[in-house]
């Protein structure tokens, strides 16, 4: 290998939403993330809704006025 062109390489502390904390190595010492293997569905078996800015809850709003026209009612004309 090249001398001087590789990043440094550390220890990294990852820290995770839930709780959870590992250490594993990275090119940055330290790192936040939301969703790690304690507490992602698929490998709990457990359903999580990752909402990020409430797009879920909007989505819901929107899908129970029934204001897609996918599901409206089409009416024939005379």
């Amino acid at each position: 290998m090249k001398d001087g062109i590789h990043p440094e390489y550390f220890d990294t502390k990852v820290h995770c939403g839930c709780g959870n904390e590992f250490v594993t190595r990275s090119t940055r010492p330290e790192m936040r993330i939301d969703i790690c293997n304690a507490c992602h569905p698929f490998y709990t078996g457990r359903v999580k809704y990752v909402d990020t800015a409430g797009r879920i809850e909007k989505f819901q709003t929107k899908f129970a006025k029934g204001s897609y026209a996918s599901l409206q009612t089409k009416t024939k004309k005379k």
